[in-house]
């Protein structure tokens, strides 16, 4: 019998597919058979012909279980599953029966199994299928993920944990994840005495790490629906800082950060000139991960062909504002892809020296 961890999260963005990386990246290390399943996927994605949940696909190409991907994601809704399922047209109990098998089948080939949910606790429930009615028909005990503040955790811990006791699901730990390193250990002590009187653990997850919700230049690429020109091997480089070059053309040079994404329009032609050089320093070059260039002028004939020659990594957009494509980039939440090594190989090393997976395997013993 496989031992069994529904992740659950108090809302979304704080960490379910991060915690489920890590998890089964310790495990491997424990057990010689390790699976995956997000029961009820709401965001689809094609691979191998196959249609998944986005984040069954990552766990399956990061982890090599393509060969299963078929019972990862038995569920997946589509953007008019909502009004079948009020009209009456969504076989839910086919759905239902689907889960439970593809469950089956990985509980009988794995050691130790995770089991991921969608969004809040409610997810799913217009449907027939929160992810509290999961895990009751998984038979699956609960890791709650909630953020690293301290009232807001108390409530939305308590919000959540309402329907899992109205469907009889055991949670046995809540996980305190994107901690604030100077107040880890204080929060830690007010959420074990707030949460004193109920019978799951508080563990501790990782500190708040910036880098995890930064963006590529390939997801500010999709986000824009702009091609990248230029350099596209460093398309993966994670972006810490966006910029707009509004100042003098000296002054945006002098306060150039590490990894960073400068807006500039079509207009400045010596910043865009004196970048694109400066992209041929190695010490600018770290600090330069691209260009975003708007602006209803054409960039000077002079201006293209430096950029061109230099290599500078850049996007054009005639659609946007400068205004417009920084907030429309610094409020995006960049989601885990296989293809952010830089982010998962993060992940590996902070679970590796953040987190005893001891405890929580303890926790979740089935004897």
């Amino acid at each position: 019998m496989a031992r069994k961890v529904f992740i659950s999260a108090t809302g979304q963005n704080i960490g379910k597919t991060t915690t489920s990386l890590f998890l089964l990246h310790l495990a491997r290390k424990k057990y010689g058979r390790v699976g995956f399943i997000k029961p009820l996927g709401p965001k689809l994605t094609v691979i191998h012909n196959i249609e998944v949940d986005k984040d069954a696909a990552l766990i399956a190409q990061v982890f090599g279980l393509e060969n299963d991907l078929h019972l990862m994601s038995p569920v997946v809704l589509h953007p008019d599953s909502t009004r079948k399922a009020i009209d009456g047209e969504l076989p839910v109990g086919q759905l239902q029966r689907r889960i439970m098998d593809a469950c089956t089948e990985l509980e009988n080939k794995c050691d130790f199994l995770v089991i991921e949910g969608s969004g809040h606790v409610g997810v799913g429930s217009v449907i027939g299928m929160s992810n509290a009615r999961i895990a009751r028909m998984l038979d699956a005990s609960v890791l709650m993920v909630t953020g690293g503040g301290i009232g807001n955790v108390v409530d939305s811990v308590y919000a959540n944990l309402a329907l899992f006791e109205k469907e009889g699901v055991d949670v046995r730990a809540i996980l305190a994840n994107k901690l604030f390193p100077e107040k880890r250990d204080r929060t830690l002590d007010y959420l074990r005495r707030a949460f004193a009187g109920e019978p799951f653990q508080v563990l501790a997850g990782f500190d708040y790490q910036p880098v995890l919700a930064n963006p590529t230049l390939h997801r500010v690429s999709i986000l824009l629906d702009l091609p990248i020109n230029g350099n596209t091997l460093d398309a993966r480089r994670i972006i810490n800082h966006v910029q707009i070059g509004a100042s003098s053309t000296q002054r945006v040079a002098e306060l150039l950060k590490d990894s960073s994404l400068i807006i500039v329009t079509s207009s400045r032609d010596e910043l865009l000139v004196t970048l694109a050089n400066l992209y041929h320093i190695p010490e600018y070059r770290e600090k330069i991960v691209g260009l975003v260039i708007p602006g209803i002028s054409p960039i000077g004939k002079i201006t293209q062909q430096i950029l061109d020659r230099s290599n500078i990594p850049y996007l054009r957009t005639r659609q946007y504002t400068t205004a417009e494509l920084h907030r429309i980039i610094t409020e995006d939440v960049s989601k885990l892809t296989a293809e952010d090594t830089e982010k998962i190989a993060l992940v590996r090393s902070l679970a590796e020296t953040a987190f005893n997976f001891n405890t929580l395997d303890a926790l979740f013993d089935t004897k």
